[in-house]
């Protein structure tokens, strides 16, 4: 088996079981045979610490597959990690009601790079990672196997991708060809997903639970959803009786697929305003016509892909903010989201600060939100926390 060594003082970083292992903290590897192939990890004096699968082309050199170095990594030993995952969401998933949710959430799973999210009868499957992609095969006859879908398919198109050099690929990985948009059901209310070429893997699953919470502020109220896709707070909002409901998204074919989702559940569009546009020259014509809100959703899509990105990510965020507060009635309540995975807890806090700072309201922050239950976070992985979510009261 192929070894890596550590350098000196750096086997600390695989004692705290954190699964990645970066370029830096590598003194000496073996020749590679196949990327992705499983390597032992050894400390600089030569200890035994993990097994993991390489990646010759990433600054993570070895994501960990156990930290128990006897524990054959095979067909077995995946199919262990994916029923445990399964009994998971087994404990915390209610199928009476929802049958759309995520079931193996990578590193925070035990199965680093792999994504598999469950659409119904479909099965939506993203490799994000040489050791992922390595046992691609094995992985998809285990779900085969133990959940029997109509079809597997493969989103593995995220951009992340090419920091590891790996190809995208998009297809069925086992079944037929899924429809352009299937029927699911989350908290018993139903939405078209297209899981082909849709947002990440066709939905934001990881909205689930704060979506149900906004019910308790939407009633007879106004609501504006800025970034709102498929209108998924928006169903929702309708499902509370929101007195008007007015959504932002750039791309028709989302603000199609959410009349589409009204109509799917019987929900009346005579209060609903669906504007196809920027969300940020919206908010700012808003601002000049002096318009106002009861309930504001900010859940934009990343603006920070890297570290590098940070900066201007943070301005993207405090501008929308700041331009929220300044619409909203006194006592209205801002939703405000960020999914970067490079801007912190306490970084997108201090933007919210500095937003309310600017825009002359009093802000009180009265609940913080993160990703649904079914994207568990791994309590040595903090990375596992990417979501993060502020319900705040605008005075």
């Amino acid at each position: 088996m192929v070894t890596v060594r550590l350098k000196k003082g750096k086997e600390r970083i695989v004692q705290s079981k954190h699964p990645w292992i970066f370029s830096g903290a590598v003194d000496k590897i073996d020749e590679v045979n196949q990327n992705g192939e499983t390597v032992l990890v050894k400390s600089f004096d030569g200890k035994e610490l993990a097994l993991g699968a390489v990646s010759i082309h990433s600054q993570i050199t070895v994501r960990v597959w156990s930290f128990n170095c006897d524990e054959p990594i095979d067909k077995k030993f995946f199919e262990k990690r994916i029923k445990s995952a399964i009994a998971l969401r087994e404990k915390i998933i209610d199928k009476n009601s929802t049958n759309v949710y995520r079931l193996i959430n990578s590193e925070n799973d035990l199965i680093p790079g792999l994504i598999v999210d469950v659409y119904g009868n479909f099965v939506v499957c993203q490799f994000l990672s040489a050791g992922a992609v390595f046992w691609k095969r094995e992985i998809v006859e285990i779900l085969y196997e133990l959940l029997k879908p109509e079809c597997i398919f493969e989103r593995s198109d995220s951009e992340s991708l090419l920091k590891e050099k790996l190809e995208k690929n998009v297809g069925v990985l086992y079944g037929n060809e899924p429809p352009e948009l299937i029927e699911v059901e989350e908290n018993n209310i139903k939405f078209f997903i297209n899981i082909k070429s849709g947002h990440k893997t066709g939905f934001y699953i990881d909205q689930r639970d704060n979506r149900k919470l906004i019910t308790e502020f939407v009633h007879n109220k106004s609501v504006l959803n800025c970034f709102c896709y498929t209108g998924g707070f928006s169903l929702y909002a309708q499902s509370a009786n929101a007195k008007h409901i007015t959504n932002i998204d750039s791309s028709s074919e989302a603000l199609n697929i959410l009349k589409q989702n009204f109509e799917l559940n019987n929900y009346s569009t005579d209060n609903v305003e669906n504007i196809e546009g920027d969300v940020f020259k919206l908010l700012r014509k808003f601002r000049d016509e002096d318009r106002k809100f009861d309930v504001i959703i900010l859940d934009p899509p990343k603006f920070a892909e890297s570290v590098s990105q940070v900066t201007k990510a943070a301005r993207g965020y405090k501008d929308i903010n700041l331009l929220a507060m300044k619409l909203l009635n006194s006592g209205g309540f801002l939703f405000t989201f960020s999914c970067s995975g490079h801007i912190t807890q306490e970084l997108f806090r201090k933007i919210i600060d500095d937003a309310a700072t600017d825009s002359g309201r009093t802000v009180k922050i009265i609940k913080q939100l993160t990703q649904s239950s079914d994207h568990p976070i791994l309590s040595s992985f903090p990375e596992g926390l990417y979501l993060k979510g502020l319900i705040c009261e605008i005075i």
